[in-house]
């Protein structure tokens, strides 16, 4: 925390990490061993008072169950740029605030850098996701049960035709939310931040219990992708996907996560299905374990990963050709945490 004169208190941390896999049956355009730095992130935020911001900037990679590996600098150029988290807020009374920027999307339980998760990679219901959507976003809270609406552009895509929100109620250790959002047009662009899901709508029901060592949340998932050949979407497609995210703290400094999801998609290729996954009417398993160290702002952890895909159309899974249903992966991450401000969603 530093004096900034006429902008009062402000925050200032950092995120410095690197990353590393070992895995098996890789894509053409992939290795079995790749490395890279994984967060080197400057925070600015300013958490008190009517006029409030934050801002993220710096590098980052995004690693992935069942994707190939970005190198960091693709990661940084090919989705949100080297500030992808920054936007201004207005707490306009003590429940509540507006927010406008570059937000972290309101969808799912995990989040969108790993410094911020509990597992160094994300998993497959987290690839359905929107991830940074840039809009403006109202917050209110009421007792136990808080409430956000935003208006955004969805996958990242510069369309402002999204509507998000979540209602969340929280008693003592528990917590459950609901969370929905989905485009109200249709566009034919599409980049990697931008997949064709920004045509459809997804929904979440998350339950979370935390107290003592122990966080446990499981949660539920439906996506959908509907016919639209306007836009190429010759048939429409859904998905519909559960995960159990949990971890228990030891003594010493020491914890053990682990993730366990299923997500299956519906259409055929005779029915020239939009594919969401590994093919249409493909599905997947992941199963996460992260033994975890952190002394202060040091942490060290390493991710033992499987991930096996069920149905798959060929060419559409792992390994030279496209027909290898499972991957292994061995991924360690070792880092700094500078400051104790961590935003979180």
């Amino acid at each position: 925390m530093f004096d900034a004169g006429p902008f009062g208190k402000i925050a200032a941390n950092g995120f410095l990490s690197g990353y590393g896999l070992l895995q098996n049956n890789h894509v053409p355009g992939d290795d079995t061993k790749q490395a890279d730095l994984s967060n080197g992130f400057i925070v600015i935020q300013k958490t008190d008072g009517v006029f409030q911001f934050y801002i993220q900037a710096g590098a980052y990679n995004i690693p992935d169950l069942g994707t190939p590996f970005f190198t960091t600098k693709d990661t940084i150029s090919d989705f949100y740029g080297p500030l992808p988290v920054a936007f201004l807020k207005l707490q306009a009374g003590k429940n509540t605030s507006f927010q406008i920027g570059s937000l972290p999307t309101l969808i799912g339980a995990e989040y969108s850098f790993s410094f911020e998760n509990m597992n160094v990679e994300r998993g497959l219901l987290w690839n359905q996701e929107p991830v940074i959507s840039r809009g403006i976003q109202v917050n209110q809270t009421m007792g136990k049960v808080s409430a956000s609406v935003s208006w955004n552009d969805g996958y990242y895509s510069s369309r402002y035709t999204w509507l998000s929100g979540s209602l969340a109620y929280t008693n003592g250790a528990n917590a459950l939310s609901f969370v929905a959002g989905g485009n109200l047009g249709q566009t034919k662009y599409q980049t990697f931040a931008t997949p064709v899901q920004n045509n459809g709508s997804i929904y979440n029901v998350i339950y979370t219990y935390t107290k003592g060592p122990w966080i446990v949340q499981p949660y539920f998932q439906y996506s959908s992708v509907p016919t639209n050949k306007t836009i190429g979407v010759i048939n429409g497609a859904s998905t519909k996907g559960g995960a159990i995210l949990a971890s228990y703290a030891f003594k010493h400094g020491f914890s053990l996560p682990v993730r366990w999801e299923y997500i299956a998609s519906s259409g055929s290729v005779a029915q020239n299905s939009v594919n969401l996954m590994y093919g249409p009417g493909s599905d997947g398993t992941t199963f996460t374990v992260t033994p975890t160290f952190q002394s202060g702002g040091f942490f060290v952890r390493g991710d033992l990963a499987w991930t096996h895909i069920g149905s798959f159309v060929k060419g559409d899974v792992f390994g030279p050709n496209g027909l290898n249903n499972n991957q292994f992966r061995v991924a360690g991450e070792i880092g700094f945490i500078f400051g104790d401000n961590i935003m979180k969603k």
